[in-house]
């Protein structure tokens, strides 16, 4: 229950607000520029009420930090970031399985925010926007599915009772016979595979509209990372007989027109990277089998690197956006001290 004196935002809770207004209007710039391409009504109409929800969120979000003094980010706008007259770049069924990836991260983003909101309006905020991404994901999902789109992670025989680990073989990968991946590693492998090529289709197409060269090949780099992680992925499967997902690299047109600004192009591509760090950091921590933990361990440090150069290339192009910082108490000393 909030008193009636104003109680000031924390420090996450800022940053969360942060975040969730960059990437709503980066959000809002390629469901305009997708919805003036997709002609299948039911991934159209899901579009729709997705272009609304990130532009309520972006004026409440403006709202919110306005009240604390806080200046509104920059983000992305339609002006600056978005070729709405550029021809299609992707096929409808990459869309849908773009908003699928795009909820489902959603999801996990905001259920960070509740979780570190404090001020009772601002979880109610997130609750309603958690709520709002839910029905999102459902109807992508239905979607997905009602059109054959979607491919089912696989399926394992159910065990004929309840056991515990006995032997340390439980760990081994390396050397000798390999246990059977358990279901927590075959959810992992699965959805991170799922979002790997979502990101390779995004740099297939980014690759052929980027203006920059140095971003160009930037962009090829983290392809060719992407398909490899992909790779080894599907080799892991391959060994135990279990299906992989879909790739999405031909749902990409032949057009070489930008629909968005090489700032934007870095932004989406060091986006999934990060998320892609944090999903295997996430799926390392339940990891077992050692092979599977030196896979983990190997393939972040390769996006970290990968990260940390289009951290660069975006600085060295005055790309990317500061969030907010605490106060630099040394230096306001050092200024008192010289008057």
């Amino acid at each position: 229950m909030e008193t009636n004196n104003p109680i000031r935002l924390t420090a996450p809770e800022i940053a969360s607000l942060w975040t969730q207004y960059i990437f709503d209007t980066m959000s809002i710039c390629f469901f305009r520029y997708a919805l003036e391409h997709i002609e299948d009504h039911d991934i159209k109409s899901i579009y729709q009420t997705a272009f609304g929800l990130s532009k309520k969120h972006v004026q409440e979000i403006t709202e919110f930090m306005l009240k604390e003094n806080y200046p509104i980010p920059h983000g992305f706008t339609e002006k600056e970031d978005l070729n709405i007259n550029a021809p299609r770049l992707f096929q409808d069924p990459f869309y849908l399985n773009y908003l699928y990836i795009m909820t489902l991260q959603g999801l996990t983003g905001y259920s960070l925010s509740v979780s570190t909101s404090i001020r009772s309006d601002l979880r109610k905020y997130y609750i309603t926007c958690m709520t709002e991404t839910m029905m999102l994901f459902d109807q992508s999902i239905d979607v997905m599915l009602t059109k054959g789109l979607f491919t089912r992670p696989p399926i394992i025989s159910p065990p004929d009772s309840i056991d515990f680990v006995k032997h340390q073989s439980f760990l081994t990968g390396w050397l000798g016979e390999r246990r059977p991946l358990n279901v927590m590693e075959i959810g992992d492998i699965t959805f991170n595979m799922v979002k790997m090529h979502l990101h390779a289709a995004l740099k297939v197409g980014f690759t052929q509209v980027v203006q920059s060269k140095e971003v160009r090949q930037y962009i090829k780099r983290g392809l060719d990372i992407s398909n490899k992680h992909i790779e080894i992925f599907e080799s892991v499967f391959h060994e135990e007989k279990l299906n992989s997902p879909i790739s999405w690299q031909s749902m990409i047109t032949n057009s070489t027109s930008p629909p968005f600004s090489d700032k934007y192009i870095m932004y989406q591509i060091q986006l999934s990277t990060q998320l892609s760090i944090a999903y295997y950091g996430s799926a390392l921590s339940v990891n077992s089998r050692r092979d599977l933990g030196a896979h983990y361990i190997r393939l972040t440090i390769e996006l970290i690197h990968f990260a940390e150069d289009g951290a660069n290339l975006m600085i060295k192009n005055g790309w990317l956006e500061q969030p907010p910082t605490a106060s630099d108490r040394d230096s306001l000393a050092k200024e008192k001290g010289d008057k």
